[in-house]
């Protein structure tokens, strides 16, 4: 008796880019980047900001060198449109929770909906979910709480840059938010229905925008995989690792300081460059070589996160 047919072995290859994923409900944020990578045979990857898995749009992936950006993705600010359904909480803040408090739904206008969303607008704190990916003590919360243990969360300061209604009905209503990293837009669901007199948890999310890169610049996984082994045709669709960068200030260094900026030594500051702050720099040619900071004291440009001239493949799966 033979037990499952092994996998095929993929030969990984350098790649190097942004991919934008419009991630299908359904998948983890890893799942969809395991399958994307396999897709291009990325030697190296990785996403920039989790979606929950009921959760749709713009998920960033970088392969290759571009990982070496990723952690300004991160910290970029990013866009989502919301339904917040009404009357019911669940225990995990989505549809996908058992239901764990009903409460009636009062008659709600538009004007008043939106007079209590403003109150939301500016810096607020946050009480993390239990279902999130936080860690006590080396262990996700999210698994704490599948066990049913509940720890305490301290409230953390995050920023809503806009909040509109976009919809209403008698028991949900369908909403935008712009908001700084580390806002959950859960709780933030469950904080308005709690403000409307009532309680709720989110029927669908959508992230629209990250950064600069909007929704209808994302690929469909479908359409990716419609494409598996035309590796041309895939590659044509990544972006830039610059592309990333495009909020940064751009300077450019002659080849005598490239190569000593390249090999992680500070090199004055060419002509043009900020008083001071994270830039992105190019040598002669036109090639990325990373990022540095410039120094307002010595004017010196420091190598912040180079970029090698090539990586070697590791052969073996990660």
């Amino acid at each position: 008796m033979t037990g499952p047919a092994a996998r095929p072995r993929v030969e990984w290859r350098a790649v190097d880019g942004l991919l934008l994923l419009d991630k299908p409900a359904g998948l983890s944020s890893n799942r969809a980047l395991q399958r994307a990578r396999r897709l291009y045979r990325a030697a190296k990857g990785g996403h920039t900001g989790s979606l929950d898995p009921f959760a749709t749009g713009v998920l960033p992936l970088c392969f290759g060198q571009a990982t070496k950006v990723a952690a300004l993705l991160l910290d970029a600010p990013k866009a989502y449109r919301a339904r917040l359904a009404l009357g019911r909480r669940t225990a995990t803040g989505d549809l996908e929770g058992e239901v764990v408090e009903s409460r009636p739904v009062p008659a709600l206008d538009a004007s008043g909906v939106r007079a209590v969303l403003g109150r939301f607008v500016g810096e607020i704190d946050q009480v993390p979910p239990m279902y999130s990916a936080l860690k006590r003590d080396g262990e996700a919360l999210y698994a704490l709480a599948r066990r049913g243990v509940e720890v305490e969360r301290p409230a953390r300061p995050v920023t809503v840059h806009a909040l509109e209604l976009e919809g209403l009905e008698a028991d949900a209503l369908e909403f935008s938010v712009r908001c700084s990293k580390g806002t959950y837009v859960r709780t933030l669901g469950e904080d308005l229905a709690r403000a409307l007199g009532t309680c709720g948890h989110l029927a669908a999310l959508r992230r629209v925008g990250v950064a600069g890169f909007l929704e209808r610049a994302a690929h469909r996984l479908e359409a990716l995989e419609a494409l598996a082994g035309d590796e041309a045709a895939l590659d044509a669709l990544l972006l830039p690792i610059d592309a990333a960068l495009e909020h940064l200030p751009k300077v450019a260094l002659e080849s005598g300081l490239s190569s000593r900026f390249r090999h992680g030594a500070p090199v004055p500051a060419p002509d043009g460059a900020p008083a001071e702050g994270t830039v992105r720099v190019y040598g002669a040619a036109g090639a990325l070589l990373g990022l540095g900071v410039v120094d307002p004291r010595t004017r010196l440009l420091a190598p912040q996160r180079l970029l090698s001239a090539a990586e070697p493949v590791d052969s073996q799966d990660r």
